[in-house]
């Protein structure tokens, strides 16, 4: 598995099941000095990088957000939100390979295509989601989003789905100011054509289902295995919908309990965040649920929705699944560790300490002898 550390410009790479035991280390910055002169030398640059670092950043600069191995295992692609673009680096000798500046000032969340020939990322200042052929970094496609777009997703029926989240840091976090938030809609697109194919308002899913107060700014999704339904967080909920895909509508809600030490002031989570990270075993029976803010991680029966126990985590900030399935990989962002978690027992396995201010964990293929190439 490949564990981001957005701070600090690496990828750790640990065992994708069993103990989870530390493998290696890639810089994924290796161009640091280059990109820091383009940047210092052009105002608007400068500010967008600046301004990266004073808001979403909390302080710091975003050099890992999301990342991926090509099918071969030669590459790592990475988005670098400070940096504005996507870039491959070789896994032997930790050179660049290729870089794609995205349009507009930020890249963001990635998604690859099930054949593992493209990857898709947002560029969240200009609301397109690129398409890029993944062993050479061109571009095959670009569609328009909502405004900030997030989380993309690749269907197994053609589709990629991008779910656009808004502004999420301003103070405008009040829910009578919630329309001040921007454009916030799933933009659902064929997959090789990039034409429009629907349009979700979860607004109006929301309203219907009686939730006309939360948020519709949509955080981390997952999809059941015959994509039928899809689950997704919203900002500021400490809990989850269920929503019915082929009946377009919300279906359930589910509410997790609230740590009684986290502020019921919206504007102390972080981008909005009151939860943020979700994923699903295999088999589509459980969904593991960061509860960032809150400050743990749980298991979900997905029949009764029903939570197991709570394990206590250092502002958990996304969740993903073990190579084997048996279990979540949760990031610890606050505590630069990543923790795996039983999805039968609900019970934590272990704890792995990795790089600064981890964020996306990625299943990974890399060559069975792979070890941190020297440039690292």
């Amino acid at each position: 598995m490949l564990v981001g550390n957005n701070w600090e410009g690496t990828a750790d790479v640990i065992e994708a099941s069993g103990d989870f035991a530390k493998i290696g280390r890639m810089n994924l910055i290796p161009d640091k000095a280059e990109r820091l002169r383009e940047i210092y030398t052009n105002p608007i640059k400068l500010a967008f990088f600046l301004g990266i670092r004073l808001t979403v950043g909390e302080g710091h600069d975003q050099y890992t957000d999301d990342l991926y191995t090509t099918p071969d295992g030669s590459a790592v692609v990475v988005s670098r939100p400070s940096f504005a673009d996507v870039v491959a680096i070789d896994t032997a000798t930790g050179k660049l390979k290729w870089r794609f500046p995205v349009s507009g000032y930020r890249s963001d969340h990635m998604a690859v295509s099930p054949d593992g020939s493209r990857v898709a990322v947002s560029a969240s200042t200009s609301n397109t989601v690129h398409v890029l052929d993944i062993n050479t970094g061109e571009q095959t496609g670009s569609f328009k989003t909502g405004d900030k777009p997030h989380e993309n997703v690749f269907t197994q029926d053609g589709k990629i789905w991008n779910m656009a989240i808004g502004e999420v840091n301003n103070a405008l976090d009040a829910p009578w100011l919630d329309g001040l938030k921007g454009d916030r809609k799933i933009t659902v697109v064929d997959a090789d054509t990039f034409e429009v194919v629907k349009t979700i308002d979860m607004r109006e899913r929301l309203d219907a289902f009686g939730q006309n107060d939360r948020s519709d700014a949509i955080r981390p999704v997952a999809f059941t295995p015959d994509e039928s339904k899809l689950y997704f967080q919203v900002s500021f909920f400490n809990g989850f919908f269920e929503y019915d895909v082929a009946g377009d509508k919300v279906t359930r809600m589910k509410t997790l309990p609230k740590n009684p030490d986290t502020s019921d002031d919206r504007t102390t989570y972080v981008n909005d965040s009151r939860h943020h990270g979700m994923s699903m075993n295999p088999s589509g029976t459980k969904l593991c649920i960061a509860g960032t803010m809150d400050e743990y991680a749980t298991i979900v029966d997905r029949g009764t929705l029903k939570e197991g126990p709570l394990v206590p985590a250092a502002k958990p900030y996304w969740a993903t699944v073990s190579g084997d399935g048996k279990a979540c990989v949760i990031s610890e962002s606050a505590a630069d560790q990543v923790t795996a978690i039983d999805f039968a027992t609900g019970r934590k396995i272990k704890s792995v300490p990795v790089g600064d201010h981890p964020q996306r964990v990625r299943v990974a293929r890399l060559p069975a002898d792979w070890t941190s190439p020297s440039a690292s």
